[in-house]
């Protein structure tokens, strides 16, 4: 039985955010990656692969190495759902400043 993931999914493991991390400033190949973590090579892969999967990274061969890079553009889904939550806790922020310039001016 085949599992279906998705990128909430993906990034809900700690390791996997990492990777996403270490390939947002350059490709990296699997060796590098497995490098970066006390993980066995076979486990960071297995990590690798479930990012494939859920299209967050992709494979680039160059010549014999195949080096694997962020695909950002997946992680609008993210940004998405995220966003009102961003809006949420603006607005909270706000309140709490105007709250606290009242306060402060109530106090000279």
């Amino acid at each position: 039985m085949k599992i279906r993931r998705d990128v909430f999914q993906a990034i809900a493991d700690p390791t996997r955010r990492a990777i996403l991390i270490l390939l947002a400033s350059q490709n990296l190949t699997a060796g590098v990656i497995a490098s970066s973590f006390d993980s066995a090579r076979p486990t960071v892969s297995k990590h690798l692969h479930i990012l494939e999967e859920c299209k967050l990274v992709t494979k680039v061969k160059t010549g014999r190495e195949i080096y694997y890079k962020l695909n950002s553009n997946n992680l609008k889904e993210v940004e998405d759902f995220t966003e009102n939550f961003r809006k949420f806790w603006d607005d909270k922020f706000n309140k709490l400043e105007s709250v606290m310039k009242k306060y402060k001016q109530k106090r000279k």
